[in-house]
């Protein structure tokens, strides 16, 4: 995945922290020993790969601005999840991974969507695509519903998600 350049970005709209409710990201994140921190709208964000905007992780705490879009934030959030206990233990700023895990953490953040009340897959859909999330179906819907059985099974294996493809609520442990 490529980030697009910043000026595409601006022009791009996409549901951001403020678009929705703390408490429902927050009781999100809980849920997975994640704990949201915010630094100030003109902050840089501490653990940000990208940069801008973009989602921060420094151990367990996801780190954010106002501005961050959800599917950043959820992104983030996704590679602590599906990382190895041994990665999280040493996480700052790259979360490392392979080709199939970030697979894994696409799938899964589509997942996690629905429980974030106003956002949903959807929209997480769409803002996947005006971000630049590229896949070979062309959007990320296409992607998920017809295109993505590795992920699924990457997430099986791990133990992240059942074989209804309903959450389990754990962390990948090996």
């Amino acid at each position: 995945m490529n980030k697009p350049d910043s000026q595409a970005l601006r022009s791009n709209h996409v549901m951001r922290l403020t678009d929705v409710k703390l408490a429902s990201v927050k009781a999100l994140l809980t849920r997975y020993g994640l704990e949201l921190r915010m630094v100030e709208a003109s902050d840089d964000i501490p653990g940000s790969f990208w940069g801008d905007e973009e989602a921060g992780l420094i151990g367990n705490q996801l780190m954010v601005r106002p501005d961050t879009p959800l599917h950043s934030l959820l992104h983030e959030a996704c590679h602590y999840i599906c990382m190895d206990k041994s990665r999280r233990d040493g996480l700052d700023t790259d979360a490392g991974g392979d080709y199939d895990e970030e697979n894994a953490v696409c799938y899964l953040q589509i997942l996690l969507s629905d429980h974030i009340d106003g956002f949903g897959r959807h929209r997480a859909f769409e803002d996947m695509d005006a971000w630049g999330y590229t896949f070979r179906l062309g959007s990320a819907q296409a992607w998920f519903e017809h295109d993505a059985e590795d992920a699924l099974g990457w997430l099986l294996q791990c133990g992240l998600v059942d074989k209804t493809r309903q959450l389990r609520w754990t962390l990948r442990e090996k």
